[in-house]
């Protein structure tokens, strides 16, 4: 039997009508740089601007399932595509401005991008490349800035966003009835492990996604919030944030390239945000200014959301006893849209242990299943300590790479994550590593997350991450490389004497980098693979802790 519901079609255009109906004061505000006056659109704005830009394209050829590519930080022209590119029924394509060369013109190869949308100021990193770019047929750069750089490496044609926009026709554009299912958007991968995959969102997946994100479980993205995306449009959609805001009617704070811990403070004091959404290192940074500027005053969020990496315990703690502001952790990746896990504290958790809660991967949310698969694929029961690989499955997770056969990832409908963890009975799954960062020392692991999560909670620790090393005896023993603040000091039998009784003795390391930073990743993660390759090549200044070599027996 059926039931007699309508059969509505879940897709971003459903998003878009809804926010321009339901919200059509709610506001866009970008960011520009220290004294320039913010730039301010309303929904309805906005919306009409999206709608030029779909004619503008359509113009140049764009039509259904062809990929227009953006190359830009977090503004308000930058959103405009996010309705425009995939109600027309074309493919967003994120760039992300951090990769290395190669693996742009990769992307771009890989995904057939057709057009790019840029700002202005990263014109010199794509000319890099722009002419190993095969596909691309058009260049449109956002804002003012200098793009000789692209002269002579381009052929086609180089056009500014708003003159695009002012020669579109203003009259409403047709836009297409589509296949829920249908592409929407696409995604790579850092490609941390190897060249990066690509992930294709679907509509469905995307508005379930947004829809899930203005739950309480979830983000409890409302009307009533100031969004503040940090985490980079270019990356896995901003989280989603800008489909949730638009969908709630939440306003959103647009930081643009200002991704630094002074403006990033003085936009959520000036613009009373809310609500953040961020990686660990950058927060890590707004607590350091915080600790040169007594007077910051960040109580007005009700909320972070971090994600990205293991936040630390001190973190969580810190933000807490200053403003009374929760940080709550996240977890997923590109292939899963992202978010998968939320870390809201249990409500049996009494408040004294909320950190607790708050320091895990976080509580499995409504529409993802998850498990923890350990050797010989067995399902390892949910007792919070049984390790394993952790495999998602659901309405927003992929099933595929597009145009990779990377079978291995996949295994009997869930994915394969590559994180290390366990999962307790109340669904919440703690991370415990990658299986690309395990540390294996003498056939038993040894957390790196663990290991890093508690030296940051040093007080003169700024940031730490533990790779491992080879070692004849042990295979693999742990290598601690940290960060230490400015005029503190901490020497290795310090740190060994700060992790002794916090985990068992063979986990202490044996030997020690002082570093004057962490390498990151495009996405703003420790780069284990920088350090363990600089390790190899005898460029990190390694210091040996006094007892090393015994840490096993």
């Amino acid at each position: 039997m059926l039931s007699t519901m309508q059969d509505g079609p879940l897709t971003i255009s459903g998003i878009f009508r809804h926010g321009l109906f339901a919200h059509p004061g709610s506001e866009v505000l970008s960011y520009a740089g220290p004294g320039v006056p913010v730039q301010r659109a309303t929904f309805t704005k906005v919306g009409e601007r999206a709608n030029r830009l779909a004619h503008a394209l359509h113009t140049m050829g764009i039509g259904e399932s062809d990929r227009v590519a953006t190359f830009a930080f977090n503004h308000q022209e930058h959103l405009e595509a996010y309705f425009a590119v995939p109600c027309m029924g074309a493919v967003l394509h994120t760039l992300n401005v951090r990769l290395f060369p190669p693996e742009l013109a990769y992307v771009i190869n890989h995904a057939g991008d057709r057009v790019i949308l840029l700002d202005a100021v990263v014109a010199p990193l794509l000319a890099r490349v722009i002419h190993e770019a095969r596909t691309v047929e058009h260049l449109v750069v956002i804002g003012e800035g200098d793009t000789t750089s692209l002269g002579g490496v381009f052929d086609g044609p180089i056009t500014r966003y708003e003159d695009l926009i002012a020669a579109a026709s203003p009259e409403q554009y047709p836009w297409p009835d589509l296949d829920e299912r249908a592409a929407a958007a696409m995604c790579y991968t850092s490609g941390t492990t190897g060249r990066p995959k690509g992930v294709l969102y679907s509509h469905r997946s995307t508005w379930l996604h947004a829809l899930a994100s203005t739950s309480a479980t979830v983000a409890g993205v409302n009307q009533l919030d100031r969004l503040l995306p940090i985490v980079p449009m270019f990356h896995v959609n901003a989280w989603g944030m800008p489909y949730s805001a638009w969908l709630a009617g939440a306003d959103l704070v647009m930081p643009g390239r200002y991704l630094q811990a002074a403006p990033l403070v003085s936009m959520i004091m000036e613009h009373k945000v809310t609500l953040a959404a961020g990686v660990p290192s950058l927060f890590n940074d707004i607590l350091r200014f915080c600790d040169a500027n007594p007077g910051v005053d960040l109580s007005c969020l009700r909320a972070a959301l971090v994600g990205g990496s293991a936040v630390p315990r001190s973190m969580i703690e810190s933000v807490k006893q200053r403003w009374g502001v929760r940080l709550i952790q996240g977890w997923g990746m590109t292939e899963t849209s992202p978010i998968a896990a939320v870390s809201w504290p249990d409500r049996d958790t009494p408040p004294a242990h909320e950190v607790d809660d708050q320091c895990k991967g976080g509580r499995v949310v409504p529409g993802v299943e998850l498990r923890i698969v350990g050797p010989d694929d067995q399902v390892m029961p949910r007792d919070g300590s049984s390790q394993g690989e952790i495999e998602v499955r659901g309405p927003w997770i992929t099933g595929s790479y597009y145009g990779e056969d990377d079978a291995e990832r996949f295994h009997d409908g869930w994915l394969r994550t590559g994180d290390v963890g366990t999962l307790d009975s109340r669904g919440f799954v703690e991370i415990t590593d990658r299986i690309k960062d395990v540390i294996k020392s003498g056939g038993e692991w040894i957390s790196s997350v663990t290991l890093e999560n508690l030296l940051m909670a040093h007080a003169a620790v700024f940031e730490a991450a533990v790779v491992a090393i080879p070692d004849e005896r042990w295979g693999e023993r742990p290598l601690g490389c940290v960060v230490l603040n400015a005029e503190a000091s901490a020497d290795p039998a310090e740190l060994t004497a700060h992790l002794a009784g916090k985990v068992a003795k063979w986990w202490l390391p044996d030997h020690w980098a002082y570093l004057s930073e962490i390498p990151k990743t495009s996405v703003g993660k420790f780069d284990k693979r920088a350090l363990r390759a600089a390790y190899a090549a005898g460029s990190l200044p390694v210091r040996t802790a006094v007892d090393a070599g015994q840490r096993r027996d």
